[in-house]
């Protein structure tokens, strides 16, 4: 192992290369400062060169900036003074405007001034006029006033009369006249009775020897409805007569109240109008309250109970025969069959008479004695409704067992039992046969009442015709026809016209004995509700 050995010499070295080594770190301390100071004054002089660069460009940016504010100035200065020359030119040309049609307007009232003023003129020239003509006139007026006077005097003079003298010869002379109007009147109707005497004369044989007369017709054309007292007849006329009115009204039927004790006659030729009055009579007076409302009511609930007994009548008449599986409107017509009658006879009674006299000959000859009954019970089934429907009861009835799908042979008997078309069953002959029997034994039919109500019907039928009329009916034995006329259709004053033509045409087509009175009714209602 070697061992260092450090000399003086090597001391000397070593503090030599300290020295040497610290001047050089002083030096080299020395130029670094140096060349510090020098970066920071270029630093300095940079950043003193960039701020003037800067501050240059923020006047140029000013600059700039104040340039630009002063042009959108002067433009937005020149915009504003732009739009203010364009309103007032706008404002200008509205003045100008409503100047014009304020002129326009000035020339008007003073054209309207001035046709008023030249009408005024007119009306004063006129009116100026008219006094003149009307002074004229009083004056023509007492000039011919006078010259009346004097030709009156002239001819009382010449007659010998004054003037009430010559008005009594004429009232005279009228009354002349309307009495000779009246006596070929009733020359006329002496000679339509003298012509109609023969045959009046058989008809009333012919009651006589049947012992039918007017109690047969007040039999079947009147029901008489008893009172409690005479003293309900005045609340059933009413005030002013509105009670008996309103009561004819709504059914159409004739009430005759006269010097019978307790005793009210309802009259009319439809049976079924009769009964629905009589009905409603009689609910009036066991209640007590009777007023036209109270009226209306009733008269709408007999109505319904003559409903419920139609239709009791039918389902009775088909079970008495035998005859089952009817439509129920073939039940209800069957009922209403009760209330016909065919020359005096009772058409339900005549039909049911009819089933069972075909239903026994069958029964003899061995055929369907059901299908026989059947056709026998509906043979006269059109009768129900012919005075609503046009055409014979055969053909009515007819259509009326088609239209309920009846059996083929019951239609053909229909209309084979009056000879229409020629019988080709067994059952059609029966039939036949079986109508001829009941129709022909001694009492059953009276021609005249069936000639009297058919006559009514057609009375009706004739009224119904004409435009406006809602409803009418035939009262006083027909002696007078009542007719419900439509009020918003039919006037007060066309009300005469109506009437007089409805008069001529009953005296162009129907034959009657006597003379008839036309009647139109007008009545306009009002209705409202308290809530």
């Amino acid at each position: 192992m070697e061992v260092f050995t450090i000399t003086t010499i090597d001391i000397v070295l070593i503090i030599l290369i300290v020295l040497a080594i610290a001047g050089a770190v002083a030096a080299a301390f020395a130029a670094y400062k140096k060349g510090f100071a020098s970066g920071i004054e270029h630093r300095k002089q940079v950043a003193e060169a960039q701020f003037g660069s800067a501050e240059a460009k923020a006047k140029a940016i000013v600059s700039d900036a104040e340039r630009s504010a002063e042009t959108k100035k002067r433009e937005a200065l020149l915009e504003a003074k732009e739009e203010n020359q364009k309103l007032r030119a706008e404002l200008d040309k509205e003045i100008k405007e409503r100047r014009n049609e304020i002129s326009r307007q000035e020339r008007r009232v003073n054209q309207k001034e001035e046709t008023l003023d030249k009408k005024t003129e007119n009306l004063e020239r006129k009116e100026q006029s008219l006094n003149g003509k009307l002074k004229s006139l009083e004056k023509k007026e007492h000039e011919i006033a006078e010259i009346k006077q004097k030709q009156t005097e002239e001819l009382e003079r010449i007659s010998g009369m004054t003037r009430d003298e010559a008005k009594a010869v004429l009232v005279q002379e009228i009354e002349m006249a309307a009495r000779h109007d009246a006596a070929v009147m009733v020359k006329e109707i002496e000679q339509e009775a003298k012509e109609t005497a023969e045959k009046k004369a058989k008809n009333i044989v012919a009651m006589s020897i049947q012992k039918v007369a007017a109690d047969h017709v007040a039999e079947t054309t009147v029901s008489v409805v008893n009172l409690p007292s005479d003293e309900m007849k005045g609340r059933i006329i009413g005030r002013e007569g509105r009670n008996i009115r309103t009561l004819e009204t709504l059914t159409g039927v004739d009430l005759i109240i006269d010097d019978t004790p307790e005793a009210v006659i309802v009259s009319s030729f439809d049976p079924i109008r009769r009964e629905v009055a009589k009905l409603s009579l009689e609910k009036l007076i066991v209640d007590g309250r009777i007023h036209p409302a109270r009226i209306e009511e009733s008269v709408e609930k007999s109505r319904k109970e003559v409903d419920s007994i139609i239709k009791q009548e039918g389902e009775n008449a088909a079970f008495s025969t035998g005859v089952h599986g009817l439509h129920p409107e073939l039940i209800k017509l069957l009922g209403k069959l009760r209330y016909r009658t065919s020359y005096g006879q009772n058409v339900l009674n005549h039909s049911v008479e009819v089933a069972y006299l075909a239903g026994v000959m069958a029964g003899e000859l061995g055929c369907d004695v059901n299908l026989a009954k059947r056709a026998g019970l509906l043979h006269d089934i059109g009768k129900a409704v012919d005075h609503e429907v046009e055409g014979s009861h055969v053909t009515i009835g007819a259509d009326i067992a088609k239209k309920f799908r009846e059996n083929k042979d019951v239609v053909h008997a229909i209309m084979a039992h009056h000879g229409d078309v020629e019988p080709q069953t067994l059952i059609a002959v029966l039939v036949q046969a079986a109508d001829a029997i009941s129709a022909a034994r001694p009492g059953a039919r009276r021609e005249n009442l069936e000639t009297y109500i058919k006559r009514l019907q057609k009375l009706e039928e004739i009224s119904n015709e004409f435009e406006g009329v809602e409803k009418s009916f035939a009262i006083q034995a027909g002696r007078e026809i009542r007719i419900m006329i439509k009020p918003e259709v039919v006037s007060d004053d066309a009300m005469i016209i109506v009437a007089k033509d409805i008069a001529k045409k009953i005296e162009s087509e129907l034959e009657y004995p006597g003379q008839i009175k036309v009647s139109l009714i007008r009545e306009t209602r009002a209705v409202d509700y308290a809530k």
